[in-house]
């Protein structure tokens, strides 16, 4: 299995409430609470260990509350690369009800200083530069108070100039400064790619439109998430898209992070011709779509699994519908 260095800028820990429905201005009794030691790129790491992989994880941590944080990497089996600054990594809440719709209240995160920067990048570089460097790089999340977009864009343009493939997911003016940096790879949602376009993308053509002009700006994997009407996937190679199977929706936090996970988990494994792709896309988003009946990451050792990739239906959009796994 491959090596991968997961960073997350901006992590928390994420306190998940399922509820009945949420009642605004009353006391809510939730049917069950989780915390777990969270963040986009956090995410990523979890189920690419999960798949096999050695991963590493970087960013940010407070050093007032790491402990969640230590004790949950060794569970998961994650090297940690976090670099420590003073305060305490924020908590988010993650309100879930039974139709399906989330309530996030994310805190802001912790101030970071040019001094915090500077000691990441060298941690980085000391990841890049071992003797078995990561295959992969991903960059997932939002930024935290006081990293202005230039050093996110100082950090991306670094860690591209070393030559592994550069993954990123994050939002809004972040989204825009790194799509200028041209990663490996880049997955917006729908909403985030219309802000990105400067127009609603209110077909499938219009989001292809919007896909392959990313693509042809200089990544080599364009991915548009539109949650249960499924992904596009725009690459050299051509343009697919991914209907995920039919599935009762309790907690969607993770599934955009299973995602991106499963297809760098297709595209480390496979030589990815046009049955890998295939292959990859439909192993990705029937991980996703089991994510969402949950909290937490998607789980490949589902006893459905095999049934969720099954009803995975991928199009190559200048061919006919392909059904089935192969696996």
């Amino acid at each position: 299995m491959a090596r991968v260095l997961c960073i997350t800028l901006n992590p928390a820990l994420d306190l998940a409430f399922n509820l009945e429905a949420l009642a605004l201005g009353s006391v809510n009794r939730p049917t069950s609470a989780q915390l777990d030691a969270a963040g986009k790129g956090v995410n990523v790491a979890r189920v690419l260990a999960g798949l096999g992989h050695e991963v590493t994880v970087s960013g940010f941590l407070g050093n007032e509350n790491d402990a969640p944080f230590a004790r949950a990497f060794k569970q998961w089996g994650l090297a940690d690369a976090f670099v420590r600054v003073p305060g305490s990594t924020r908590i988010n809440a993650k309100l879930a009800e039974q139709s399906g719709r989330v309530t996030d209240i994310n805190g802001p995160g912790m101030p970071i200083e040019a001094e915090h920067c500077q000691a990441l990048i060298a941690t980085l570089d000391t990841a890049l530069a071992s003797a078995t460097p990561p295959e992969a790089v991903v960059v997932a999340g939002s930024l935290p108070p006081g990293l202005s977009l230039d050093a996110f864009s100082t950090l991306l343009t670094h860690l591209k100039a070393s030559g592994v493939p550069l993954w990123v997911d994050t939002s809004g003016p972040a989204l825009n400064a790194a799509i200028k940096t041209c990663p490996t790879g880049i997955k917006p949602n729908e909403n985030e790619l219309a802000e990105w376009a400067g127009s609603p993308l209110d077909s499938t053509q219009a989001q292809l439109a919007a896909a392959k002009r990313l693509h042809h700006s200089g990544i080599a994997n364009a991915l548009i998430s539109a949650g249960a009407d499924g992904v596009l996937w725009v690459n050299a190679q051509g343009a697919w898209h991914a209907t995920p199977p039919k599935v009762t929706a309790s907690n969607t936090v993770c599934a955009g992070d299973t995602f991106v996970a499963g297809m760098l988990h297709g595209l480390l494994t496979h030589q990815n011709g046009q049955q890998d792709a295939e292959q990859t896309l439909r192993f990705a988003t029937a991980l996703s779509a089991e994510a969402v009946r949950h909290v937490g990451v998607g789980n490949p050792h589902a006893t459905d699994f095999d049934s969720l990739l099954q009803h995975t239906r991928i199009r190559r959009l200048d061919d006919s519908i392909t059904e089935g796994a192969t696996r």
